[in-house]
């Protein structure tokens, strides 16, 4: 008797389902290449090209001229979609971490007050500003059976994220994650989504069952302890691990054993019902920075491979078309006006309360505006559940990919004016083999 033989085996997945997921796979990760090269030629980072991507190919461009082909190759079928978006998940997961990794956590633990003070206005104003934009909009946006209240916090949440994926690769092309101010706005960036992904909780609540406060006490609660078990107990052991490896020059060991961190802890996170980047990001603190030498083939294969993909595909999401609607394109219009502005003043007043200069004030506003994924995210939970009708939906989608490719114009012509410190230079050196290994635009 066979004991691995299962009575009722999974079918494995089916040959066309395979065949359109290679080719999506392939042509997104062209066109993505292609119109990052673009970008770069307008002295722009890949990014934006790489966020267009899904853009041209999705309903937007591709569907309005070539209909059948895009309904071949992007079939709305939630199966096939889901392959897609697990290859990208992977993918944002490894970069995020990867990210995180060069964080300096010394240099973070001195200017905590600088982060919260930061995080606290680029989390609080433009949720405010939301709650109120959300009141005005016109009730066509919202889902039917849907209070007002409900649509209006939603639309804060929405405002509030950040996007620490695109956040992360936007600094890593740009060169400037060994900055301080790159380091302030990932630090920044992870504490405004982590609150962001709280307040959807929040909502998710508002529009189910009801809010429970011992549910958002739990849910913070878990976080603290995944955090304090990950920097307490995992890090000794990784640390041990990975010394070992380096020692040795394997790099096999070294980056199999920081893929199963990344992605134990992005799943430890999601068990905890908590967003798995959370996770990730959480793994690459623990990794720490002296690993560049050794990770630097798996940086290029998520630089080069895996982030142009999930940008790809978060941009498929975007259907232009519904905004020739003239109530819908005023409502966007007006929604991204209220997005930036009042991320991007949150984030200045709260740098510039606690001393920061004028420039690297605007930088930090600059980088924490850009929404990515994560908005996007927050826009398909709300058309989930009900509260966002699809115009709704494609607003926040549109208002996500147009604050993504906004960021990096401004934050390199601050960052520019910014001086180098000796404390930069250092950490620049620490950085060397990230910034040089190929990927980098």
């Amino acid at each position: 008797m066979n004991i691995w033989a299962a009575a009722d085996p999974v079918p494995q997945i089916g040959e066309h389902a395979l065949l359109i997921l290679l080719t999506q796979i392939a042509v997104l990760i062209g066109v993505a290449t292609i119109l990052g090269k673009v970008a770069n030629r307008f002295g722009l980072p890949s990014i934006v090209g790489e966020l267009s991507a899904g853009i041209v190919m999705g309903p937007s461009i591709l569907g309005s001229i070539s209909p059948d082909v895009e309904n071949w190759l992007f079939p709305a079928v939630a199966a096939q979609q889901n392959l897609l978006d697990a290859v990208g998940q992977i993918g944002i997961l490894l970069l995020v971490g990867l990210s995180a990794a060069q964080l300096d956590t010394a240099f973070v633990r001195r200017r905590v007050g600088v982060v919260a003070s930061v995080s606290a206005g680029a989390f609080l104003v433009p949720l405010g500003a939301g709650i109120a934009a959300g009141f005005l909009l016109p009730d066509t946006l919202i889902g039917e059976g849907t209070s007002n209240v409900t649509f209006a916090v939603l639309i804060g949440t929405a405002l509030s994220a950040s996007a620490v994926p695109v956040i992360a690769k936007t600094l890593l092309e740009m060169g400037l994650l060994h900055r301080n101010v790159g380091q302030l706005t990932l630090a920044s960036g992870t504490v405004v989504d982590a609150a962001a992904w709280l307040m959807l909780s929040v909502v998710s609540a508002m529009a189910t069952v009801g809010v429970r406060a011992g549910k958002i006490v739990w849910t913070i609660a878990s976080l603290v302890l995944l955090v304090a078990a990950a920097l307490l107990l995992l890090r000794p052991l990784v640390k041990v691990v990975l010394d070992r490896a380096e020692k040795h020059s394997d790099q096999r060991t070294t980056i199999a054993t920081v893929v199963v961190v990344i992605l134990g802890c992005a799943a430890a996170t999601q068990a905890l019902h908590l967003e798995a980047i959370l996770g990730a990001f959480v793994a690459g603190v623990v990794v720490g920075q002296n690993r560049a030498a050794l990770l630097a083939p798996l940086r290029t294969v998520v630089m080069t491979v895996f982030a142009p993909l999930f940008l790809a595909t978060a941009g498929l999401r975007v259907d232009l078309s519904v905004l020739a609607d003239p109530r819908v394109l005023l409502a966007g219009v007006g929604v991204l006006a209220v997005a930036t502005a009042s991320k991007f003043v949150g984030s200045y007043a709260g740098a510039r309360v606690v001393g920061l200069p004028r420039l690297e004030s605007v930088a930090l506003g600059a980088g924490l505006n850009a929404r990515g994924a994560v908005e996007i995210v927050i826009a398909m939970v709300g058309l989930r559940l009900g509260v966002f009708g699809a115009e709704a939906y494609a607003v926040i989608v549109f208002v996500a990919v147009v604050t993504s490719v906004m960021a990096p114009p401004i934050l390199r012509w601050s960052m520019s004016r910014v001086d180098h410190t000796t404390e930069e230079e250092q950490r620049a050196q620490l950085h060397e083999k990230w910034e040089t290994a190929p990927g980098r635009e």
